[in-house]
């Protein structure tokens, strides 16, 4: 009984070797929640200052000209919203995952790691310089579903080296993504729950998931 339950074990800690090598299992659960409150926090500044905009437009009465200055300076306040938020996460989801490397005894930065970030920075990257085309056409109305949509592929495309929880995540993205092209009007309401809701409960779960017993 005694070398049966020693062969699981070995058993056991052989699987887990082997999908130290084959997947990027360094990535933090926690990082994805501090990603959502950072998302939800920006996203909330954006609504704000866009309140702003509204009442300052209506006491000055001068719609055209008040509005042409404000949309302007409300497309720089949230192109560098949306930059502090995007720091702030790729900051702490290194620091963690460093963290949670060192804990498992690896090296952050491997060749599986490099496969992880090309993997993930094409698609993102496309999504980038496609927003900043938008944006350069005024198009604003269509960044937010765009952000999602690419954000989702980006996750589907590295999901194959890291947890099946993010191929999942990615596919919720991408819908979310669509459903925002369709509603339009409420951009800012589908990318909080993309990149902030879902963030929280999706890093929530991976932390239970993978990241408690460590």
């Amino acid at each position: 009984m005694d070398n049966s339950n020693s062969n699981l074990n070995d058993l056991a800690h052989i699987r887990q070797l082997m999908e130290r090598s084959s997947k990027f299992v360094s990535l933090s659960g926690l990082s994805g929640v501090f990603a959502g409150l950072y998302a939800l926090v920006g996203a909330g500044m954006v609504y704000y200052f866009n309140e702003l905009d509204k009442n300052l437009m209506y006491e000055t009465g001068n719609f055209s000209s008040t509005k042409k200055l404000l949309s302007l300076s409300f497309t720089q306040f949230c192109f560098v919203d949306a930059l502090l938020v995007l720091i702030f996460s790729l900051s702490t989801s290194f620091w963690l995952s460093y963290k949670k490397a060192n804990k498992l005894g690896e090296n952050i930065w491997n060749n599986l790691t490099k496969l992880v970030f090309i993997n993930m920075m094409v698609p993102l990257a496309t999504g980038g310089i496609f927003c900043l085309l938008l944006i350069y056409h005024h198009q604003f109305i269509f960044v937010a579903p765009a952000t999602l949509i690419f954000y989702g592929l980006a996750l589907v495309n590295v999901s194959k080296y890291t947890y099946t929880d993010i191929f999942q995540l990615g596919i919720i993205e991408i819908i979310i993504g669509l459903f925002a092209m369709f509603f339009l009007a409420n951009g800012l309401l589908f990318w909080s729950i993309g990149f902030g809701l879902m963030h929280i409960i999706y890093g929530i779960g991976m932390y239970f998931k993978y990241e408690r017993k460590l």
